[in-house]
């Protein structure tokens, strides 16, 4: 797909529109989220490979950089009006209602049938924008990972707790 007619700083600014949205979405699940690790996360029983608090910083970040870099990627090529964007747009809103149902609610029950919900929201975005771009597709893969780790994580604490 050719990409669309669009200057060298309308991408740019483009891009950094993408981070910024990316990484608000990041502050706004990390509002719920880092209250609760010391008292009431900390509470839970986790299974064996759970991993330590300290990764998930680190990880949560590079994931959010490439969802905004996949996402700019798709935008050059069709722009903001396109089931690709649209999706991405629902993925990112799940991603957030997971963090604030499972930290901020306490409810890892909740949490666990939501976050089945951002797996399929993730996994069509992957190939919406792999058939757009292929590299755009291919910076989801670690994300989807990610989150299908999380899943299984979830649920065990769901069965442990229960």
């Amino acid at each position: 797909m050719a990409s669309r007619e669009i200057s060298n700083f309308q991408s740019l600014l483009a891009l950094a529109c993408f981070l910024a949205v990316t990484f608000s979405v990041a502050a706004l699940g990390s509002a719920a989220t880092l209250p609760e690790i010391p008292g009431w996360y900390a509470g839970l029983a986790k299974p064996t490979f759970n991993p330590p608090n300290w990764i998930f910083g680190p990880v949560w970040s590079l994931l959010y950089a490439l969802m905004a870099v996949a996402a700019w990627r798709v935008w050059r090529e069709c722009g903001l009006v396109h089931r690709a964007m649209l999706l991405f747009a629902i993925q990112l809103l799940l991603n957030l209602a997971w963090s604030w149902l499972f930290f901020g609610a306490h409810r890892p029950d909740l949490a666990v049938i939501e976050v089945a919900l951002l797996d399929a929201a993730v996994l069509a975005t992957l190939i919406l924008f792999w058939r757009i771009d292929r590299i755009a597709g291919t910076l989801l893969i670690p994300y989807l990972a990610w989150i299908s780790f999380a899943t299984v994580l979830n649920a065990s604490i769901v069965r442990l707790n229960g």
